[in-house]
């Protein structure tokens, strides 16, 4: 019997073990640190072998094949011993790939991924289908394919995903963008980032679509340097497309072979430029999936946006706090404060992943009146910043970043956490962070 190994026991991890167990492997999952009370029970319920707090050489090295976790690097000395000895180590949205007959939906980028995810699977819900959400959000891609039967998947994949990725194909494949972002996990190589975003593409045939921003200069100064069979379906805000989205004046225009579909962008529940993108980017997608246009509209005006992802919280003495926590990299940081109409105090700071802040000059300079550093080290941000703000702040929890920025705030301003960093200096991770957050703001 085919013996598989789970490394990581989260969402992905113990879905890919309940998913191994059912399909008949020996299975065996192992977990450096605690297990979540409800994985533990989950892995339980279908008798899978699992440890945690520890990583058992013995009982790991033996593996025909392992599913590794996302949040595990490469460079991990357990992963690299596994390589030395050609055990193949796959993902999770690879292993599930295998056993799920659904066509796929697959959406990557350094940003927008989740709201774009998120919008096409309400399209998809909203237009009748069976579909399932997973991947980088929601219930773990395999756990679904073990114990679910969709006809659709959308799937949020992440760089660290597509990196274990080798025979999965997608049906449709969405790139939104490429901005350097987690360079810390790719040898602060910007070209081996971008290869593992345009791994989405691999596999696909003739008959798929890959939907891509012909807006974003590394995303096209690349295009042609891989081998694509798959329909390219463009959008853009700058020009006129054949096939795919454009804007004309007012109106988000999408065509795809002789249907066409327009709506004023007035009519967007979600605003602002970075939205658009993410709008047309879905629009593209339901009519590939021949949803029809009214079902197409009515999602684009009714979608609700993403927790931590530009989320308005509440308004205290004529100030808006804004949560946009999930902005864990510069490019995302950037939206939210090209967005914002109002004068800012800016949130920001966390783990710093090898950003370059100088994209962020332009737009602070106009827009930000005070930042408040939220980090254990701000030594970056205080030498990016400090000579374009008069204010700067160092704080060590939410709701003394809560409290300073309401010092801080006048009538008619914007407080907005927009970290640009990873969070896991002070919180669990960018949701805590966002929480937290929400609570300090509740309590004021």
């Amino acid at each position: 019997m085919k013996r598989i190994v789970v490394l990581g026991g989260g969402e992905s991890g113990v879905g890919a073990a309940v998913l191994a167990k059912v399909k008949g492997f020996d299975v065996f999952l192992s977990d450096a640190g605690k297990l979540k009370d409800e994985y533990r029970n989950t892995l339980r319920q279908y008798a899978v072998d699992f440890e945690e707090g520890q990583h058992t050489e013995s009982m790991i090295l033996n593996a025909d094949e392992i599913i590794k976790s996302p949040g595990i690097p490469d460079t991990a000395p357990l992963i690299v011993k596994i390589k030395t000895q050609h055990t193949p180590v796959i993902s999770e949205i690879e292993f599930a790939g295998r056993y799920s007959k659904a066509k796929k939906i697959c959406i990557t980028g350094s940003n927008g991924k989740t709201t774009t995810t998120s919008i096409i699977y309400f399209l998809l819900k909203n237009a009748g289908l069976k579909v399932g959400l997973g991947g980088n959000i929601g219930k773990s891609f395999a756990y679904q394919v073990a114990t679910e039967d969709f006809d659709y998947y959308v799937l949020e994949i992440s760089s660290f995903q597509l990196d274990g990725m080798y025979d999965f194909k997608a049906d449709i494949a969405v790139l939104l963008n490429i901005t350097p972002d987690h360079l810390d996990r790719y040898d602060h190589n910007i070209q081996n980032y971008i290869n593992s975003k345009f791994r989405i593409t691999q596999n696909m045939l003739e008959d798929d679509c890959f939907i891509f921003c012909s807006d974003d200069e590394v995303t096209m100064a690349h295009l042609n340097k891989i081998v694509l069979k798959a329909q390219q379906l463009p959008f853009s805000q700058t020009e006129e497309i054949t096939q795919g989205a454009f804007l004309d004046d007012d109106k988000l225009c999408t065509r795809y072979r002789n249907s066409e579909f327009s709506m004023l962008l007035q009519e967007l529940s979600l605003q602002g430029k970075h939205n658009v993108y993410n709008s047309m980017a879905a629009a593209v997608a339901g009519k590939v999936l021949k949803i029809k246009n009214e079902v197409i509209r009515e999602s684009l005006m009714t979608f609700k946006g993403v927790e931590h992802r530009l989320e308005v919280v509440l308004k205290v003495r004529d100030v808006i706090y804004i949560n946009d926590s999930k902005a864990t990299n510069v490019n995302a940081a950037w939206y939210a404060l090209e967005s914002m109409k109002t004068k800012v105090v800016w949130i920001a700071g966390g783990t710093d992943k090898g950003n370059d802040y100088s994209e962020l000059f332009d737009v602070v300079k106009e827009k930000v009146k005070a930042v408040i550093c939220l980090g254990i080290d701000n030594e970056k941000l205080h030498s990016a910043f400090g000579n374009l703000v008069s204010v700067m702040i160092d704080v060590k929890s939410a709701e003394e970043a809560v409290k300073t920025a309401y010092t801080l705030a006048n009538s008619g301003d914007t407080v907005l956490l927009s970290p640009a960093c990873a969070s896991f200096d002070l919180f669990m991770n960018y949701e805590d962070r966002g929480h937290q957050f929400k609570e300090a703001v509740r309590n004021l």
